[in-house]
């Protein structure tokens, strides 16, 4: 049984116990942390930069900014920069807002529908009152005849 082991055909698949060695092992330059926080958090993200003296190096990552959206239907307005909530504190208030009524709070689109629905009311209300003065009118003479 131990000869027909030997005998067996090694699977080509295999990498035979030289070849391991022979591939080209470079040492991977080991980072450290630049400030306070030693953890991979979502705060501490970290870009792998090469120095102009070839060292490796971390440089921070702010985070990404989802910046401002229309509080009615949640697209992303126009106009505004995307920035952190802090820094929008720092910004003047004309470089926060746009030049239009609901500017920097809702989009445009959103603010058109709701002037024309404010006129659409207005204008319902009219009609009410027009039709309640004309059957308040029809009503009038009714009531005159029936008094003689």
């Amino acid at each position: 049984s131990d000869l027909s082991r030997a005998a067996l055909p090694r699977p080509s698949f295999a990498p035979s116990v030289s070849a391991a060695f022979i591939v080209n092992s470079k040492m991977v330059q080991r980072l450290t942390y630049r400030r306070q926080c030693r953890y991979n958090t979502k705060s501490n993200k970290q870009r792998i930069v090469k120095t102009p003296g070839g060292k490796l190096t971390f440089q921070a990552v702010k985070k990404a900014s989802k910046g401002p959206k229309c509080g009615d239907c949640g697209k992303a307005l126009i106009g505004l920069p995307r920035l952190r909530p802090m820094e929008y504190r720092r910004l003047k208030n004309r470089e926060k807002r746009v030049s239009r009524a609901y500017g920097g709070s809702r989009c445009a689109k959103c603010v058109r529908t709701r002037i024309v629905r404010a006129f659409l009311i207005e204008e319902q209300k009219c009609v009410k009152q027009v039709l309640a003065e004309k059957l308040s009118a029809a009503k009038e003479p009714k009531a005159k005849k029936t008094k003689k």
